[in-house]
């Protein structure tokens, strides 16, 4: 009775062993989604009405709209880049103001809005882009003039509620786009 007893405790302890025996059970680490976009290609677009011309992604969708201003769409990444044209009737500080106070409405949200001068003298183009960061309505913004004749601002708006971190990488690809824009502009 005794071997009987000492054989099932043996069986029960090999048991519980061979059953206890496996690899700990560990949580998954949190995963973040990786988008990845097409490398730009840039076109030169230029329209008989409007008084400055300029690079754009060849991706992008342009429509025409009021007072020769345009809309540049993005639909795989659901962003718009609103671009309005003002002429200048000696009122640039007008113009300049309200372009700034446009940018700076967004200051309760941002975490911050970095600066960048832009200079082009042999364009006789001038202006400042904007970066948002943060969970403003717009990551990116510019504006640029002749201080003469043309005023042009353009912003970037998502349709998504402004969530900085999942769409940062959408928001860095409009902005490159939105500065090489900027960059090319030319008056004519």
């Amino acid at each position: 009775m005794l071997k009987k007893q000492v054989a099932i405790t043996l069986l029960f302890i090999t048991l519980v062993s061979i059953v206890s025996c496996k690899d700990e059970v560990l949580p998954k680490p949190a995963s973040y989604l990786r988008l990845d976009y097409t490398e730009a290609k840039y076109v030169y677009f230029e329209n008989s009405a409007s008084p400055f011309a300029f690079e754009m992604n060849s991706e992008a969708v342009i429509k025409g709209g009021k007072d020769l201003g345009f809309t540049i769409s993005y639909p795989k990444m659901k962003a718009t880049i609103y671009l309005t044209y003002k002429p200048v009737n000696n009122d640039i500080d007008k113009l300049l103001r309200d372009a700034q106070k446009l940018t700076y409405e967004h200051v309760i949200k941002a975490d911050d809005i970095l600066e960048q001068p832009y200079l082009n003298p042999s364009k006789k183009v001038y202006g400042m882009f904007y970066q948002v960061d943060g969970n403003a309505a717009t990551n990116s913004q510019f504006y640029v003039t002749d201080s003469i004749k043309h005023f042009v601002t353009g912003s970037v708006y998502f349709y998504a509620k402004p969530n900085y971190d999942s769409i940062m990488p959408a928001a860095s690809y409009v902005r490159n786009d939105m500065q090489r824009l900027m960059e090319t502009l030319k008056w004519k």
